[in-house]
């Protein structure tokens, strides 16, 4: 199935299709759902993360600071600017996002929401540059405030936590998550490729629970093209 990009539609349906059509040579030269910006704990500011972006020529993307959409929304102003100095050019779709820190199975995880309505005031509390507490914190509610919002729910980095992919990935499926970070370089290689033995295991995770797989360098330096 073929995603046309060009029609710059960032609903969450058409990010839907992308997340289907991805595979482990998806990031991080075609696509990435995973960086950050100095809004959050990243080095890069937006503008010139968005310099990196046209140059790469990435056909889509999203900022995923912690807690705050400030940099997606500084980054979203910057491409309508450039879009209205090149007309003849396309450009790079971009879809909002934020990762949010979450209780599940009593262990902290942190859970990527996309394509979310950014004034939804579902996601209010969780976009104020702070970790939530008490009931706010627990998964399934951060899974709801993102649905609510529109959005798409993420698990990142499956198989980062203190607990293993082959518990959070079905417990997560349970709660109504929507996808899970498939393709991830958890040694932080350069170049940047994902992790051969983690991302078949979460691919094939993702697939018997009906899950999107998604890709992302988690950038916090300064290249889009690798995490560190």
């Amino acid at each position: 199935m073929t995603v046309d990009l060009a029609k710059k539609n960032t609903s969450s349906e058409v990010l839907k299709q992308v997340f289907q059509n991805l595979d482990r040579t998806s990031c991080p030269r075609h696509f990435n759902f995973h960086m950050h910006t100095v809004y959050s704990d990243g080095k890069l500011h937006p503008n010139r993360l968005m310099e990196q972006v046209i140059e790469i020529d990435l056909k889509g993307f999203a900022i995923t600071d912690h807690h705050t959409i400030a940099g997606y929304q500084v980054a979203r102003d910057w491409l309508e600017k450039w879009q209205r100095e090149n007309p003849d050019r396309i450009g790079p779709q971009l879809w909002s996002g934020v990762e949010i820190n979450a209780n599940l199975l009593d262990v902290e995880v942190h859970i990527l929401g996309y394509g979310f309505e950014p004034e939804n005031s579902s996601l209010k509390s969780y976009i104020q540059r702070k970790i939530v507490t008490g009931e706010e914190y627990q998964a399934t509610n951060v899974i709801r405030a993102i649905h609510d919002a529109g959005g798409i729910a993420v698990l990142a980095h499956p198989a980062r936590y203190k607990r293993s992919h082959f518990e959070l990935i079905p417990r997560a499926a349970e709660l109504g998550i929507d996808g899970v970070e498939t393709f991830y370089a958890y040694n932080n290689p350069n170049p940047w490729k994902p992790s051969d033995l983690q991302s078949q295991q979460v691919g094939e995770l993702a697939c018997e629970y009906g899950l999107l797989n998604t890709c992302g360098t988690d950038t916090h330096g300064l290249s889009l093209l690798k995490r560190l």
